[in-house]
């Protein structure tokens, strides 16, 4: 770590920025948004979860789908499914008896599509 930089703190010298820490501080996300954004991200922090909406960002399935994809038997896959359900990362369609998983929206597979490709270059 830089001489002028222990325990996260500027040296003393330090005068920060031509940055408007006050406007910055005025516009930033409210403690509730912050918590709801960390609890997407803690949902999207299991790899079980991520296999799942890999696998929905490729088509439209069903649990039985599931199951035979991620190779995990039904009681697993319905409980993240659940998770995923209620953060609003998946949706539910019932036909008949069959009820079919899809992503929520487009937002959902745009986060999802953009942290692949980060982590993808992060690589190169």
């Amino acid at each position: 770590m830089a001489e002028w930089m222990q325990d996260g703190v500027c040296d003393s010298s330090c005068v920060g920025t031509d940055a408007d820490v006050e406007d910055v501080k005025s516009r930033l996300v409210d403690d509730g948004t912050a918590s709801d954004l960390a609890d997407l991200f803690k949902a999207l922090g299991d790899p079980t979860r991520v296999r799942i909406i890999h696998a929905l960002l490729q088509s439209e399935l069903c649990v039985h789908d599931l199951t035979v994809v991620l190779g995990m038997g039904q009681s697993a896959v319905s409980h993240q499914l659940r998770i995923l359900r209620n953060m609003r990362i998946v949706k539910r369609r019932k036909e008949g008896k069959t009820v079919y998983y899809s992503l929520d929206d487009e937002h959902v597979t745009q986060i999802f599509r953009l942290t692949l490709d980060h982590l993808r270059h992060s690589k190169v």
